[in-house]
């Protein structure tokens, strides 16, 4: 589908809370994805990444602010609008019984414009698995069930709970591959997940929550910009040298310039995010 108006957010989230009695899990929550971006949403266990998933798939009522999903607000949207999103959650009541190729047509059949089933398996590599029952496949062939359940519907818009979990290597790989691909397609992806590499690979942009707020948001190159520090190495008389500066190429031209030319064993190394993303984490405690 990746259909709709590119002139609008495919989600827009201000002020976002959601308490449960006295404890208030999200405290003014403000989020924007654009049309086939993948926006990877970092926090700690207990952050609120699940809550606000649910509040932005239409499954939980939230306590304020407000939510334009797909242009519609989530708690008033109708099966319509349910049929333009796909959901793969960290986990769910297993289809044991039902067979692989079987579960993805029945699947289909819900939708008005479903995509074409076998298509589906083909390009998710369980054609050959078709015949085979849920309860045998194996854990990345089961995340790739699921991302085919999602997919089905064609949807312009997909969420993602913590998807590799549980993953080996070359799934997780493949996994990937399978979001770069939809994203390419004009496919919103909205991912949490708790590893920082993969948010690095996947994501256009990352938000961190933190202490049910946003503490920051940005792209690769921003969040860089933002811890700023970069680390240059290099070799000078004999001796391995190293400095931490805010502007590594202002430092490189002055080697070059005292150095009279080349600069033997330059590295410049930028944080990662995962540095990035404890600095964010330390200044907002």
């Amino acid at each position: 589908m990746a259909g709709g108006d590119d002139r609008n957010p495919v989600i827009e989230v201000e002020g976002l809370r959601m308490a449960y009695g006295d404890v208030e899990v999200l405290r003014g929550v403000t989020l924007r994805a654009e049309r086939g971006e993948v926006l990877a949403l970092l926090g700690p266990n207990g952050a609120g990444k699940t809550t606000t998933m649910e509040i932005l798939e239409g499954l939980r009522r939230r306590s304020g602010g407000s939510v334009t999903v797909l242009g519609c607000d989530p708690e008033r949207a109708d099966e319509r609008w349910r049929g333009r999103i796909g959901i793969v959650l960290q986990s769910w009541r297993d289809h044991s019984r039902w067979l692989t190729g079987e579960l993805v047509r029945h699947m289909a059949r819900y939708h008005d414009h479903p995509k074409d089933p076998e298509e589906v398996l083909s390009d998710l590599g369980l054609a050959p698995l078709a015949g085979r029952e849920v309860r045998t496949l194996s854990g990345g062939q089961r995340r790739r069930l699921d991302l085919a359940l999602a997919l089905v519907g064609d949807p312009e818009l997909i969420f993602l709970d913590e998807p590799t979990t549980g993953l080996d290597p070359a799934a997780r790989r493949q996994f990937h591959d399978l979001i770069a691909e939809l994203s390419g397609k004009g496919v919103t992806v909205l991912i949490t997940t708790h590893d920082l590499a993969e948010a690095e690979r996947l994501a256009n942009r990352v938000a961190i929550l933190s202490g049910g707020q946003i503490a920051a948001t940005g792209t690769m190159s921003e969040f860089a910009a933002r811890a700023r520090t970069a680390l240059v190495r290099w070799v000078e008389d004999g001796d391995a040298r190293e400095r931490e500066v805010d502007d590594p190429a202002g430092l490189v031209v002055e080697l070059h310039a005292r150095l009279g030319g080349s600069v033997p064993g330059l590295e410049v190394r930028r944080q990662s995010l995962e540095e990035t993303y404890l600095a964010v984490m330390g200044a907002g405690r």
